[in-house]
């Protein structure tokens, strides 16, 4: 049961990062590699067992986000399922006018690279809504953004920097009564927050399978009955001929299984690792100085702490972190790690490049506990007044 990290002694905290895979998912996956190998396009008894389980797999990945299973197109992963929804709809609608895309500051990069291609490349006109501090969209700004030319709305359910989740069902009826569709990112809500397509008037949604437990190289996209886009591939038309390429069955079975599991477990999930955040954000506040928290303090994803040490560099914390407890966190989302720049997330909600630049992430996982938490603040504090003694803007009480 559950999963284990690399090594038994590590704290890893950076699971809006990717998620180890659950044991019970790598066992679901073992057999499709050695004994069910068959290619699910065959007629033969090996590929109809395999074209059967992607099947269930599919259904299971539905009720997750309350979907039917013929909605559901398997994918490589977020950032495929990402271009093929914004591509494939600016594709289909642009020759009849519809050119114009409606996004926001605080994308991934899989959404605002894409859009940046469409506009430099291919004719596209992009509108980039603006967020409050909290991260949160104005909804009076996306109504009055849309134009008889849109083709399409993107906007992420919950961002991967933050935590901060937008009024998704607002921002569906708008979509809805507009006529316009809407898509959104939510590789960081499947299993984390309550998600339903119906609900949220959703016409397309992109999901990958390590953010919950899943194998990566593997996620899926959401197209609503009547939504047709233009595929970006051409092939041999599998996925009703969306997305072709010979399946990666192992990697949809488990996708599959890690959806079933975080579906029957979502409750639990969700109350333990909002506990383990809002313990660790208690000690922070109690016990370190000149902190600050960002995102949204009541819309947010239950496992993301986004957190401002000031006077300190984020990636020296990471350092120190990793060096001295085997804790790993992050400074930013992963797809940036690495690069000093300032974040765009944290920009967007007006943080000056110097506190962006001292902020880390902490994403709790299902196995994390409060005895690991109470390791990161044995050495946290420590850490934090070494640098700060360091730094040559610091308050004169830390030099």
């Amino acid at each position: 049961m559950g999963t284990k990290g690399v090594a038994m002694d590590s704290i890893y905290l950076d699971h809006s990062a990717t998620t180890p895979v659950d044991q019970r998912v790598v066992e679901k996956m073992l057999p499709y590699y050695s004994t069910h190998y068959g290619n699910a396009s065959s007629i033969h008894s090996l590929g109809q067992k395999a074209k059967d389980d992607i099947e269930i797999a599919r259904a299971h990945m539905a009720a997750l986000i309350n979907a039917s299973p013929d909605e559901i197109i398997f994918t490589s992963g977020g950032t495929e399922s990402d271009n093929l929804a914004i591509r494939g709809a600016f594709l289909k609608l642009s020759p009849n006018g519809k050119n114009h895309i409606i996004t926001t500051k605080i994308e991934h990069h899989a959404i605002l690279h894409t859009v940046e291609d469409l506009v430099k490349n291919y004719g596209a006109t992009a509108t980039y809504l603006d967020v409050d501090s909290d991260g949160l969209i104005n909804l009076e700004q996306l109504k009055s953004a849309i134009t008889d030319k849109t083709c399409i709305v993107s906007v992420m359910a919950a961002n991967n920097e933050l935590g901060t989740i937008q009024p998704m069902e607002e921002i569906g009826k708008i979509c809805k009564e507009k006529g316009v569709w809407f898509h959104t990112d939510a590789v960081q809500a499947a299993g984390k927050m309550e998600f339903d397509v119906e609900k949220f008037s959703i016409s397309m949604a992109s999901f990958s399978a390590h953010k919950f437990y899943g194998p990566k190289g593997v996620g899926a996209l959401y197209i609503k009955k009547g939504i047709n886009i233009k595929p970006i591939y051409t092939g041999g038309g599998h996925e009703k001929g969306i997305r072709p390429g010979t399946y990666n069955t192992p990697g949809i079975v488990g996708m599959g299984e890690a959806a079933r599991l975080a579906k029957e477990n979502f409750d639990d999930s969700y109350k333990h690792t909002k506990e383990l955040r809002d313990y660790l954000e208690k000690r922070i506040s109690e016990e370190i100085k000149y902190v600050g928290f960002n995102g949204s303090r009541t819309n947010r994803l239950p496992q993301v702490a986004s957190i401002s040490f000031r006077y300190v560099e984020g990636e020296s914390i990471l350092m120190f972190l990793d060096m001295e407890g085997n804790i790993q966190a992050s400074s930013g989302s992963a797809c940036t790690a690495g690069d000093l720049h300032a974040s765009h997330v944290l920009l967007a909600i007006s943080l000056p490049h110097e506190i962006c630049n001292s902020t880390l992430r902490f994403s709790f996982g299902k196995d994390n506990t409060k005895e690991q938490v109470d390791k990161v603040m044995e050495i946290l504090p420590g850490i934090i007044e070494r640098l700060r003694k360091m730094s040559p803007i610091a308050p004169k009480e830390n030099e």
